[in-house]
């Protein structure tokens, strides 16, 4: 039996609670954060490159399913009553990388440099660290 390393995205997210609390919605926006910008190493450099820069790979198609997990993030932060502002915000971000993925090899670079999920994650944070104290988490 092949057993999947703890500390995985995949393992990470079968683990994920579905409650509508704001811990439960942080700990899905993080796994999908890691999904989309962090699952794998690039050789030779410090750095991470996720789902988002692979889909970037698949022209149209691939910036559309980008484009809706993204979306998704937002979606989440709306329901945790994030200003309108903040959700403009974020919202402005990944239609910038969806507006950049479109352009060939120039989409393919900015999913490699520019992280508009992480981008939206710290937004995320700095609100709940803020309004939701019992969330804050240590990170490693």
């Amino acid at each position: 039996m092949i057993k999947a390393d703890p500390n995985s995205p995949m393992a990470f997210a079968a683990t994920l609670p579905l409650g509508r609390d704001p811990e439960s919605v942080r700990r899905r926006i993080e796994a999908m954060e890691r999904l989309l910008e962090g699952v794998v190493d690039v050789p030779g450099m410090n750095r991470k490159v996720g789902l988002d820069f692979f889909l970037g790979l698949i022209p149209v198609v691939g910036d559309a399913v980008a484009a809706a997990l993204g979306a998704w993030i937002v979606w989440e932060a709306r329901n945790l009553g994030m200003s309108r502002l903040q959700l403009a915000r974020m919202g402005a971000r990944v239609g910038f990388d969806t507006l950049l993925g479109i352009v060939p090899f120039v989409g393919d670079a900015a999913d490699f440099f520019y992280r508009s999920n992480t981008r939206n994650l710290k937004t995320i944070r700095r609100h709940l660290d803020r309004h939701h104290p019992s969330t804050v988490t240590i990170e490693r």
